[in-house]
């Protein structure tokens, strides 16, 4: 893991094209803005980790899918 020390203020950069932005300190809590593509999802750890587990779970139960192939052509 890379430890950086920003100021409120202060930005660091992930690749060419995420901002990271200090926006405000306050006691243990951190404000922080980012800048980043539209096509780039943003979650906070604790959602990610949510969506990961629902989409394990609604995959878990699918283990026959030879009934895909016997649908009828789009028209």
């Amino acid at each position: 893991m890379l430890v950086l020390t920003r100021k409120s203020g202060e930005s660091l950069m992930i690749g060419d094209d995420i901002e990271i932005t200090v926006i405000s300190v306050s006691g243990d809590q951190v404000k922080i803005g980012i800048n980043a593509p539209k096509h780039i999802d943003i979650h906070r750890k604790e959602i990610y980790v949510q969506i990961g587990n629902e989409n394990k779970s609604a995959s878990a139960g699918v283990t026959d899918i030879s009934g895909l192939f016997k649908l009828p052509p789009l028209k």
